[in-house]
């Protein structure tokens, strides 16, 4: 067991060391991205799959409630939480228009889809990212394996490579932490 935890710690500490080395600029870039969108009465759509779903719960709540500051509320939606929208969807469409289908109705130029998949390659966040592109708005992704489709459609990737999703979704919750944190400082200062 002291092995497999002392492996995982490595893993983990290697991921964050390429983090610090390659994703800097890209968080600097997002952060300022959001800001930008937020003070032009723009909105941060999220949306990812499974563990991603979580991640995007995650940045909408600290947009919306608060993260480290007192603040008025930012706009922010997780595009998987509206379980009646995405099953009607999924019926009447297919799967893979969860996400698009929302991005057609809800978003606007001015708005920011942050799309997460590990893969970067899922058929609905592709979709989702693709619909966003035909209105004009801006894509910004999270991604854990580089040169995939959804980094190519998107203004700015954040690629956390790795062969275990665990690692790379370990970078992105590090990630969007500091993203959160310097947006909210952008609107208490």
């Amino acid at each position: 067991m002291t092995k497999v935890i002392l492996d995982t710690i490595a893993q983990h500490r290697a991921a964050i060391k390429s983090f610090e080395s390659s994703g800097t600029e890209a968080v600097k870039k997002i952060a300022t991205l959001i800001v930008a969108s937020l003070k032009n009465g723009g909105c941060v759509y999220l949306c990812g799959n499974g563990g991603s779903a979580a991640d995007c719960q995650h940045v909408a709540g600290e947009f919306v409630g608060r993260f480290r500051r007192e603040r008025k509320a930012l706009p922010a939606v997780a595009l998987s939480t509206d379980t009646s929208v995405i099953s009607s969807i999924a019926n009447d469409y297919s799967f893979d228009n969860i996400f698009a289908r929302q991005v057609e109705g809800l978003m606007n130029p001015n708005d920011i889809l942050w799309a997460f998949s590990t893969s970067g390659n899922s058929k609905n966040i592709i979709a989702a990212a693709k619909q966003a592109k035909q209105i004009n708005a801006k894509v910004v992704s999270f991604t854990g394996k580089a040169n995939s489709e959804l980094e190519k459609l998107s203004d700015i990737c954040l690629c956390a490579d790795n062969a275990q999703t665990s690692t790379s979704q370990e970078v992105h919750m590090l990630a969007y932490h500091i993203i959160c944190d310097l947006v909210e400082t952008a609107f208490t200062d």
